[in-house]
């Protein structure tokens, strides 16, 4: 196997080194470029093959120092790449005014953030050249109409769009509530039943609902006449208020008559949440098997 590195070259005996002329290659015109290797800084489209290219594909490209320079200090590059489908070139250049990249020839970007908001959108360009149509033709029955849409005042503007939204949501909760009529119309013939009226176990569950909302009501409403309870007790060991009715005033008697009379009424025994644990069946017992007692 010969070696990779050759140390010493061969020279022939006929070799004449006066004969080796020494040329010069032609100058370079134009900026110096060199190869460098980078990522694309946005994502783009080829103009030429439509092809998308992503941010951050790699490239071996070919990097100039453009004339112009961006207040007379700040050097602007440029740079040569070719499109990954087509070989189309494609060239870019720094932009230090937005801190960013321009595309100068061969694709399109994609989505420019430096682009100032305030430009005229796609919508707006229909519009005016609409716009443009009709005074043109001389068409005043669109002039007029696009003028009555137009809204003269952003408050208009801001309440026509609350009303337009709260009439989506009015037929929105109307469609719903139509489904669901439909469907347990549809529940109940499948079921063969009346149709008109509601199902027994809506009855039901409609009764209960209202059973338990009325215990709840119930108890917090005993709830809240103890804590005033309290609360009065408490500023009678105070001293702070005697209101304490006399025997002999017959509004105060007749007002804590009325009163208990209503706690009577309104007093049941509280709702219990204590869980209540089944008794288990004993299935030895019912067939037959007899348990051994226990000698402990």
């Amino acid at each position: 196997m010969s070696e990779r590195k050759v140390l010493t070259k061969y020279y022939p005996p006929d070799f004449d080194p006066s004969a080796i002329t020494r040329t010069r290659g032609p100058k370079q015109v134009g900026p110096r470029q060199i190869t460098v290797r980078l990522m694309a800084p946005f994502s783009m489209k080829c103009t030429t093959c439509g092809e998308y290219i992503y941010k951050g594909r790699k490239f071996n490209a070919r990097k100039e120092t453009a004339e112009e320079k961006y207040l007379g200090q700040i050097a602007v590059y440029r740079f040569y790449i070719r499109c990954t489908r087509c070989s189309a070139e494609i060239s870019f250049r720094t932009d230090p005014k937005n801190m960013d990249y321009a595309v100068e020839r061969g694709a399109r970007r994609n989505f420019e953030a430096w682009r100032p908001q305030d430009e005229e959108s796609e919508d707006a360009i229909l519009d005016r050249i609409e716009e443009e149509d009709a005074k043109r033709r001389g068409d005043q029955d669109w002039l007029e109409k696009k003028t009555a849409e137009a809204p003269t005042d952003k408050m208009e503007e801001l309440e026509r769009k609350r009303d337009f939204a709260k009439k989506e949501m009015e037929v929105a909760d109307a469609l719903d509530a139509l489904q669901d009529r439909n469907a347990r119309i549809e529940a109940r013939r499948k079921e063969g039943g009346d149709v008109v009226g509601p199902s027994a176990i809506e009855v039901q569950k409609q009764k209960e609902d209202d059973e338990d909302a009325e215990a709840a009501r119930r108890a917090f409403q005993r709830k809240f006449e103890e804590m005033e309870e309290v609360s009065d007790e408490e500023m009678n060991s105070n001293g702070e208020s005697s209101t304490k009715p006399s025997v002999t005033d017959p509004s105060a008697t007749q007002a804590v008559s009325s009163k208990e009379k209503e706690k009577s009424v309104i007093e049941m025994p509280p709702p219990t949440f204590k869980r209540t644990v089944k008794k288990k069946t004993d299935f030895g017992a019912k067939l037959g098997i007899k348990k051994k007692p226990t000698l402990v």
